[in-house]
């Protein structure tokens, strides 16, 4: 019998017309072999390279035989005792779609029994990893979609073969096709260009991993105990050069390694990216080169879109388009992957189109003329960008007048820098600052290291938070924040006028803010100024 063939219970047909299995049915009968086989790997990882450092001590050559005899049966009994567990695991573990529900039981100590109703479930995601892809097997995630702390349950199937998670995604996503209104029918959506990699290294992924592969070299000398002979060694290196020079060539260094690793990042995280609408209403995203993912998000789920431009890849031109749904942020934390990017940077037309095809509609609501802020946000702007870097010189200032004039000497030079640098950007903070109204969606938009313009379905907005600090009440300024169920859970619009920020509120969503604001003479449907007291400082609709 077939590791994922139907259980003693054989297939049974549901009253819906989809065929549905209600017999039990296992995991794939190959599970064993891919936790042997990863198993080995990493006692492999481990063993090896003490065998080596043993062959290079002369001191240990008489005994090497048996030492390498005692460590290669420790790899092998490893080995034998994962592959014992996953069999265990294996004839232990099995799981059925019945009309209502999907059930799982597992355990070999303690049965687990789960079960998902069929109507609840949102997200089907298949992943597999190169042994798994080896092998022609998935694994099978399979949950509601609803937000961390809500207690539901996520199923995991690991592994099945491909052909059975595939046909467990279109059974248990398949819904009635709702009616597109002739706009972006199903079909895809959008497919990587391969030209797109040169937006890698500009997003803040290459100097982290510039900054990680330094602590790596250094923690590593640690471990082997040759940290001060790496020290020494860069010393001498740089022995005849000045410390600016020596500064220059090791960051650009770290920056040379970040940027490498980051173009091996995204290729493998979007080699052969796929997005696709297909048959009920079910967003998909293929992508990966070594470890392949199938991500599926419901249509039902999505509540708008958010495109995000980071500092370098918008100076670039380009953008990233990210899913704003119900329980995208558990699934994410879940698995540690960006599920909900929809597409990885891209030249910003290419972004706008693909928002239009997601949203269904004929122009991207990201696109919409928004209503700028007052001159009074872009003073906050300033004072913050300004504060966040005089207030850290300032302490280095001091330091230098209590224990050397060199701390001094850095202050002035950093500060010849970066101060014109945050005037820059607490300015491009302020220009980005945005909110209107485009169909059925509100669009919000803010950041200038991180831009983001988030269009959100009004219909998805369940509330308004007002936030006035006695600084924002002077200056005649508030933040609105609209809550919703998807994404990260609020939309904020900083540093509005205070009439026309909840003016803008209570034409988004009518009849959610009313009954807390007063007319304003002269201002038809408008709010009064004193509205806010109703409001409160802090409250929502």
């Amino acid at each position: 019998m077939s590791g994922t063939g139907p259980g003693p219970e054989g297939p049974a047909g549901g009253g819906t017309g989809v065929r549905v299995h209600t017999g039990w049915r296992r995991l794939d009968r190959r599970a064993p072999l891919v936790a042997a086989a990863l198993m080995a790997g990493a006692a492999g990882g481990v063993t090896l390279p003490v065998l080596l450092g043993l062959t290079a001590l002369p001191e240990f050559l008489g005994d090497l035989r048996p030492r390498a005899a005692l460590l290669v049966a420790g790899a092998v009994l490893v080995t034998a005792g994962a592959a014992g567990l996953e069999w265990l695991r294996l004839r232990r573990t099995r799981y059925r779609t019945g009309p209502d529900t999907v059930e799982l039981h597992s355990g070999i100590l303690l049965v687990n029994r789960r079960s998902l109703a069929r109507e609840r479930i949102r997200a089907v995601d298949l992943t597999a990893h190169p042994l798994l892809r080896l092998l022609g097997l998935v694994k099978v995630r399979i949950g509601t979609g609803e937000r961390a702390g809500s207690g539901a349950p996520t199923l995991e199937l690991n592994p099945v073969s491909r052909a059975e998670g595939e046909r467990l995604r279109r059974e248990l996503l398949d819904r009635t096709a709702e009616d597109t209104g002739g706009l972006s029918a199903d079909g895809p959506l959008a497919a990587l260009e391969r030209g797109w990699i040169r937006y890698a290294p500009l997003s803040f992924v290459a100097p982290t991993l510039g900054g990680a592969a330094v602590g790596a070299v250094l923690q590593v000398s640690d471990w082997l105990g040759l940290q001060g002979e790496v020290v020494h060694r860069v010393g001498e290196l740089f022995r005849d050069t000045t410390v600016a020079v020596t500064v220059a060539v090791l960051v650009s260094a770290a920056l040379l390694a970040g940027v490498v690793g980051s173009l091996g990042l995204w290729t493998e995280m979007w080699w052969n990216h796929r997005l696709e609408r297909e048959p009920g209403g079910t967003l998909r995203v293929r992508r990966g080169l070594f470890t392949v993912r199938s991500i599926s998000l419901e249509e039902r789920r999505l509540r708008g879109v958010e495109l995000v431009e980071p500092l370098g890849v918008r100076l670039a031109g380009a953008a990233r388009v990210d899913a704003v749904a119900t329980g995208m942020g558990q699934d994410a934390d879940a698995q540690g992957d960006d599920l909900e990017v929809l597409l990885p940077a891209a030249p910003r037309g290419v972004a706008g189109e693909v928002v239009a095809r997601v949203l269904r509609v004929p122009d991207p609501p990201t696109d919409a003329p928004l209503t700028g802020h007052p001159r009074a946000a872009r003073a906050r702007r300033l004072r913050r960008a300004l504060g966040a870097v005089l207030v850290p010189l300032g302490v280095v200032a001091v330091l230098g007048l209590w224990l050397t004039p060199v701390l001094l000497w850095i202050a002035a030079a950093v500060a010849a820098v970066a101060v014109p640098a945050a005037a820059l950007l607490g300015l491009d903070a302020y220009r980005a600052l945005g909110h209107g109204i485009s169909g059925e969606f509100l669009v919000v938009r803010s950041g200038s290291v991180r831009r983001s313009t988030v269009a959100l379905q009004r219909a998805g907005v369940i509330g308004w938070v007002v936030r006035q600090s006695p600084f924002q009440r002077r200056a005649g300024l508030l933040t609105l924040t609209a809550t919703t169920a998807a994404g990260t859970g609020g939309y904020a619009v900083r540093d509005a006028d205070a009439v026309e920020g909840l003016t803008f509120a209570a034409q988004a969503v009518p009849g959610l803010l009313e009954p807390f604001l007063e007319p304003l003479p002269g201002v038809p449907g408008g709010p009064s100024r004193a509205a806010l007291a109703a409001v409160g400082a802090d409250s929502a609709g």
